[in-house]
């Protein structure tokens, strides 16, 4: 089964030093990538971060979208609850306008930062202190369809002037409520398993198409599952790459220190210093990362996707290196 494809790109900052910054790198990544044969090209949201550099997935997508020709280009995702869906209904009509066929709007409740990041976000209101984010997504389509009821004080709103078309909408998430909520409201969604090492039940998309068809949506219900990956000739080879990263997030799952990405050695070396309960940790972050060989790359993300019952599949893959990243999307679309 060939399978589509599809670039999660968060713009890490490399641990070594690069003459381009982190989304001029996207950018080189991204014509690679569309080079390559990648379905889509998704750009993330991070903020008061020194690891991730694109705060803003609409602008960095209309640099990436006018720099590429056939790939789909998006937001994996926007963080909708420090925005109005108006405007990001607004921002993302009028990149499908620019880029017709072309782009994606991916949305996620997560906030893609510290809570001093958030609280500037929504300045100079108080943040919410309720959860609206089913609401805002309800709205979000609402707006991008023209679908709002009648009766609701925005039906009126226009989003553009004209019959401008719709981008394509996904909600991302990690866990059944996101899926659930996707179904319900009607967007694609997008499975995250590249946060943590924790496995994410296939029960999750059942529940997603399970409440799509009880909503009564036309079509039908697609899904895109995310992993971590890095591919390299050879499986010694990835594992050493992938170490920068597990390490990582070991350090920024388990303790909450966020630091600049090491070297392959210098992760390996760290992890010699552990505790066993941290050096269990990342044994088993390793192991959930897609890491090896092109050939048992492709077998492992075919397992994936079969489990899942997928033909998408996004991939993250962060290294110290920028060379080695592209190097490891290249492998992975060859050997596709």
């Amino acid at each position: 089964m060939t399978l589509k494809l599809t670039v999660i790109d968060q713009s890490p900052v490399p641990g070594k030093a690069q003459p381009l910054s982190a989304v001029a790198l996207s950018a080189r990544l991204a014509q690679a990538c569309e080079r390559a044969g990648y379905n889509r090209y998704w750009v993330a949201e991070h903020h008061n971060s020194i690891n991730f550099a694109g705060p803003s997935p609409e602008i960095l997508i209309s640099h990436i979208a006018s720099m590429t020709r056939r790939m789909r280009i998006g937001s994996g995702g926007v963080m909708l609850p420090h925005y109005s869906p108006y405007k990001v209904a607004e921002q993302f009509r009028l990149l499908e306008t620019l880029f017709p066929g072309r782009i994606d709007l991916g949305i996620g409740r997560a906030p893609g930062g510290d809570g001093l990041a958030s609280h500037a976000l929504a300045y100079p209101y108080a943040q919410a202190r309720e959860d609206h984010y089913a609401q805002q997504a309800a709205l979000l389509k609402g707006f991008l369809t023209r679908s709002i009821p009648e009766h609701h004080p925005y039906h009126d709103l226009q989003v553009m002037p004209d019959e401008s078309p719709c981008p394509e909408l996904w909600m991302l998430g990690s866990s059944g409520g996101s899926a659930e909520l996707a179904g319900q409201v009607g967007m694609k969604m997008a499975l995250a398993l590249f946060i943590g090492p924790e496995d994410r039940p296939v029960g999750i998309v059942e529940e997603y198409r399970s409440a799509w068809r009880g909503a009564g949506h036309a079509g039908e219900p697609e899904t895109l599952i995310a992993v971590s990956a890095v591919c390299a000739d050879t499986q010694e080879e990835a594992e050493y790459l992938a170490a920068p990263q597990v390490y990582w997030k070991v350090q920024a799952f388990r303790h909450g220190v966020r630091d600049l990405i090491k070297s392959p050695k210098q992760a390996l070396d760290l992890k010699s210093k552990l505790g066993a309960s941290d050096r269990a940790y990342f044994d088993q972050t390793l192991a959930s990362v897609v890491c090896g060989s092109p050939q048992q790359c492709q077998l492992r993300l075919q397992g994936i996707a079969e489990r899942y019952g997928t033909r998408e599949i996004g991939i993250v893959t962060v290294t110290h290196d920028f060379e080695d990243r592209l190097h490891s999307y290249a492998l992975l679309a060859a050997q596709n």
